[in-house]
């Protein structure tokens, strides 16, 4: 528990350190290469967009930082610790890896050229067939490399799923990415949901449930974001970006499976699915309704159309966030 504590603040200082530089040089990156796109089409969400407005000088792509030192840390323990399980580690960080490159498309973009409505550097579709590739290698991955194949339900039992745990596998590691990209969209909301999820994590790890390996990488993963949501919370000097977005997103949801507990990951990210589940009924109910449920979507942007604070819609969704991991955590020990 020690060396766990000492990870967190080791992280946490090294975080601090480099944060403001890096916000600093994102500001001159802004400056120095952004310019008007004349070229853009017509939004196709115009409420969502006036109501990010306030945040177009806000500088992005903070999780290029986080997600360099989160691996750099995570493999330097593998030189102090001799017990580390390397398997986990490398499915771990191909996870961010991979997931925060899919995203740096668009925050080099994003970076270097005023972005004005919906604009992805790969465009959705071909963003949705690359999540799945990855989703199905890291599935596969945990399969066949880390021997997972089974689904456990309290009450119900342990299932042996056997090769339909990749499909499964995959779909929530691309279900996870994109509900965290999607809820990064009000100051501290995305941050403190992930920094509440993770600790519950953590209490699984320390009861003894897993091993040193995980509970290492949650902790230097919990310092980072400490220093980075001081910077996060409102007025946020700075965001993630669509790197550290789908990079922290697909691998908290590795993190979860990695517990064996799919279960317990499910609803220990409750607030993610809930958002990500709110932009899904839009877009359904617009394709065979012909009409939005919601005047704008996801549901935190909603209640900010409504009119209330946006201290108030992260606060309440953090409060919320803190009993699904507590449920969550019920659910896990159950099935001890």
């Amino acid at each position: 528990m020690t060396q766990l504590l000492g990870l967190v603040l080791l992280s946490f200082a090294i975080t601090s350190i480099f944060m403001v530089p890096f916000i600093d040089l994102l500001f001159y990156l802004k400056r120095r290469f952004e310019k008007i796109q004349n070229d853009v089409k017509k939004s196709e969400t115009p409420i969502h967009d006036r109501l990010m407005k306030a945040d177009e000088n806000t500088a992005s792509g903070g999780g290029i930082l986080l997600i360099i030192i989160l691996t750099i840390l995570s493999l330097i323990l593998v030189f102090f610790i001799p017990s580390f399980d390397k398997v986990s580690l490398v499915i771990l960080l191909l996870t961010l890896l991979s997931f925060g490159a899919l995203g740096l498309v668009d925050d080099i973009k994003f970076i270097l050229i005023r972005r004005k409505g919906k604009f992805l550097g790969l465009g959705r579709k071909k963003m949705l067939i690359v999540q799945l590739i990855l989703g199905f290698i890291i599935a596969s991955m945990l399969y066949f490399m880390a021997g997972l194949n089974n689904l456990y339900i309290s009450g119900f039992g342990n299932f042996i799923i056997n090769a339909w745990y990749i499909p499964l596998a995959a779909f929530i590691i691309v279900s996870f990415a994109n509900a965290y990209n999607i809820s990064d969209g009000l100051d501290g909301l995305s941050a403190g949901l992930l920094l509440i999820c993770l600790f519950a994590f953590l209490a699984l790890t320390a009861s003894g449930l897993l091993d040193l390996t995980l509970a290492s990488f949650i902790g230097i993963w919990i310092g980072i974001l400490f220093s980075y949501l001081y910077f996060n919370v409102w007025p946020a000097r700075i965001f993630l970006g669509d790197a550290g977005a789908f990079g922290f997103g697909a691998t908290l949801a590795v993190v979860g499976l990695l517990t064996g507990k799919i279960l317990a990951l499910v609803v220990i990210g409750g607030m993610f699915a809930i958002i990500v589940g709110s932009s899904l009924l839009q877009i359904l109910s617009k394709k065979f309704l012909g009409k939005k449920i919601l005047p704008v979507a996801p549901l935190h942007m909603y209640f900010k159309y409504k009119g209330w604070e946006e201290s108030k819609i992260v606060s309440r969704f953090w409060l919320a966030q803190g009993l699904f991991a507590i449920l969550g955590l019920w659910f896990a020990f159950l099935s001890k």
